[in-house]
Parts: C-alpha cells; sequence; structure tokens
C-alpha cells in the first residue's frame, strides 16, 4: 500500500502522476480500482493520467490498470546494470537419497531465483484469482512471478512477450494472449520457437508450427453450462432460455454447453431462447434487460442462465421490478461467480476453479522442467455450481 491516504489533499495532476510512476516503479503493475480508491479520485481520473503516461512512453495500459515501461522496475529481474538480460535456462536440483547412492529430484524443483513470466488479458474481474493460484503455487516451488498485462485492442502480443522473456531468470512461460484462439502466424511462430516452455491458460491451445499442441490448462465452461440447465431441469424447469455476454471468449464454450444441455434434456425450439447481451455501459443494455424479461414472460420461461454476475442481477432486478418473483417466478443461474454471493438475492451461480487454473499452470510448468521429454499435457478442470437463493422448483411443473 501506498503511505498516501485517501483522507489526505487530492493531489494535482503532476503529483498524481509521480504518484503512479512511484507505484509502477515500486511493483511493475497498477489497478486503476485501488489507485482511484487511494487517491480518493474517479477511475477516469487515473485512465487518463495512465494514457498521459502511455503517451510519454513510460506505461502501458492493459484492462483494469498499467504495467512500467522504460522505467527500472525493483521486482523485473533486471541484471545489475539495469539492462534485461536473456533468461538462463534453469536446471532441476537434485539431493541425495536417504541411501545416499541415488540422486532424486529435490521438494523444490528450480532455483530461488527462477521466474515465471505471467501473461493476463486484465488485471480485473476473473483473473486476479488465476494470478493468485499462480503465485502461491510458485511461492510453494521456492519462484518468483513477473505479471504483465496485455495492452488495449492488441494486434500483436509479441513485444509483452519479449518484454518477459528478456527477464533475467526465467524459466517459463504462464499466458493467456487476448489474440487467442485466432493467433496470427507470427504469434504461433514466436510461441513455437520460445526458449523457455509455455503453458497457455483458458485459451484453447493452437498447434505448434511443427503440428503439436501446445500445454494448456482450461476450464470445462460447456461442463459448467450442462450443470447448470441440468439444476433446472430437475427443478422441473423445461421453458428456459441463456443470455450471454456479446465480448466474452468464455461464451463460446458456454454455447457448446447450451446446446449439449438443451439435447439432452430433450428441449424443442419452442421451448428456449437466447439472447447476446451487451456491454454493461452500452446504451441498449437497459433495453436489452427489459427484452429478456418480456420474452421470458410471453414464452412462459421459468429458468434462464445468465453470463455474467452483473448481467444476470440486471435481469433479477428487471424481473422483481415487473412484479416477478425471484426464484418463485423466474429461476436465475449466474455464470462466472465473481461477486454473485454479495447480491441480495444471493445468486445461484456456476463457478469456475480460476485458482486451480493458475496453480494447475504452474504445476504443468514444473513438472515440464523436470522432465522436457513428458508427453504434452492439457488439463481441462470442472467449474461448481452453488446453488443459493435464486433457483427453486418451476411453478407450476415448468
Amino acid at each position: 500500500m501506498s503511505d498516501l491516504s485517501s483522507t489526505e489533499r487530492v493531489l494535482l495532476g503532476d503529483e498524481r502522476r509521480s504518484h503512479l510512476l512511484s507505484l509502477l516503479q515500486r511493483d511493475g503493475a497498477i489497478r486503476i480500482t485501488t489507485v482511484s480508491d487511494e487517491l480518493a479520485v474517479t477511475p477516469m481520473t487515473v485512465r487518463r493520467d495512465i494514457e498521459r503516461l502511455e503517451r510519454q512512453g513510460l506505461a502501458q495500459r492493459v484492462y483494469g490498470g498499467a504495467v512500467a515501461v522504460n522505467i527500472p522496475v525493483a521486482a523485473a529481474g533486471r541484471g545489475g546494470d539495469g539492462v534485461p538480460s536473456r533468461p538462463s535456462t534453469p536446471t532441476v536440483p537434485t539431493t541425495a537419497s536417504a541411501r545416499g547412492t541415488e540422486a532424486v529430484p529435490a521438494a523444490q524443483v528450480s532455483p530461488p531465483q527462477a521466474v515465471i513470466g505471467v501473461l493476463v488479458p486484465s488485471f480485473d474481474h476473473y483473473w486476479p484469482a488465476v494470478v493468485r493460484g499462480i503465485e502461491q503455487e510458485a511461492l510453494r516451488h521456492g519462484m518468483r512471478v513477473v505479471l504483465h498485462g496485455s495492452s488495449y485492442e492488441a494486434a500483436d502480443e509479441r513485444p509483452v512477450l519479449e518484454t518477459l522473456i528478456n527477464t533475467d531468470g526465467l524459466c517459463g512461460l504462464l499466458l493467456a494472449p487476448r489474440t487467442l484462439p485466432s493467433p496470427s502466424a507470427r504469434l504461433v511462430e514466436w510461441l513455437t520457437n520460445s526458449p523457455v516452455p509455455v503453458v497457455l491458460m483458458e485459451r484453447e491451445s493452437p498447434h505448434s508450427q511443427q503440428g503439436e499442441p501446445f500445454e494448456m490448462v482450461v476450464s470445462d465452461h460447456a461442463q459448467g453450462t450442462l450443470v447448470a440447465v441440468r439444476h433446472l431441469a430437475e427443478l422441473g424447469h423445461r421453458r428456459v432460455a441463456l443470455v450471454i455476454n456479446r465480448e466474452s471468449p468464455t461464451s463460446r464454450k458456454i454455447a457448446v454447453g447450451w446446446r449439449a444441455a438443451c439435447a439432452e434434456l430433450g428441449l424443442t425450439n419452442d421451448e428456449h431462447f437466447e439472447r447476446l447481451m451487451p456491454r454493461l455501459d452500452a446504451p441498449v443494455f437497459t433495453e436489452r434487460v427489459a427484452d429478456i424479461v418480456d420474452t421470458a414472460v410471453k414464452s412462459g420461461t421459468t429458468g434462464i442462465v445468465i453470463h455474467s454476475d452483473n448481467e444476470a442481477l440486471a435481469v433479477v432486478n428487471a424481473a422483481r421490478d415487473r412484479g416477478l418473483s425471484v426464484p418463485d417466478d423466474l429461476s436465475v443461474i449466474a455464470y462466472d461467480d465473481e461477486v454473485a454471493g454479495l447480491f441480495t438475492p444471493a445468486l445461484t451461480a456456476v463457478s469456475p476453479a480460476r485458482e486451480a487454473i493458475g496453480a494447475d499452470a504452474v504445476d504443468l510448468l514444473v513438472k515440464r522442467l523436470s522432465s522436457p521429454s513428458r508427453p504434452i499435457h492439457r488439463v481441462v478442470v470442472s467449474p461448481r455450481l452453488v446453488v443459493r437463493e435464486t433457483t427453486g422448483p418451476a411453478a407450476g411443473g415448468g
């Protein structure tokens, strides 16, 4: 935390930007929400300060914050002369067995200063919990984490990856590029030729130039959706709906699970409907929420799965404003479980195992370092359904 309290006087623009630079130098990254609370200014003010620093070549905007550029960062793993150095591949230490004649892998599989480079698309919402899982598992192995975020509208993330590669002591990369699952040939070439092992997180794995998949850890969002619809069916709901976030890469997988659920339960087209939800700040958002509630009422729909939490809450509030009871008239399941449990009523939600995604990614990397010739592993982690207050038996049997 900073020495500056939010109760002190509001800093002038130059003072704020100087403060932001000091945070970037210390931590390598800042989050807009944290800084705005700390300085008692609006998030928009912080965004404008970051944009100015970016124009000066001192910061790079990422979703939810910024990362340091062209300033020395204490945790960035630079050499003694302040110049990034190429990583040396860490060796896997061994320790003598109890008999003293056989070398076996030590509990700590890399030197204390071994570094894991991490690239995530946002410092908000889904990814902080993934990063926590990474950090906890890395600490267990005596490894350090260097975190970077993807830039706004990134068409080519190789510059950020090059920055990570130049981190001293780097032993591997855990990546969630914004440009996947439709990578450019240049990005695939970069990943294929990476001098350290690469593990993808929450991204369908493209194939290397040699035709082999990259290692990855992903949530089984299709299965999570299937479990949600089964829960509604078990409660007697036959007329159900799906609302997905137009801009989320998760939506495609949720749609796959939805179609599988409808096929499994034998739901016909007149027994379910689907809608795309615009951004929360889109002018048509409120209109779309009202349309969803209207359609549910007219079609006799009694259960809805909605991605994500805030969109689900908006539908719940609109339904209650219409005089509907949740869950007596309409059951709602949110998909993400970021803040679903904090609302009133608390939302039943599909909860991806975010921290497990991060921890499993580190585990894959550690095992790759220990055994470079092991087969490619692709880990799929199942979300779980957390039943709360917004689902109940269908009125009249659905």
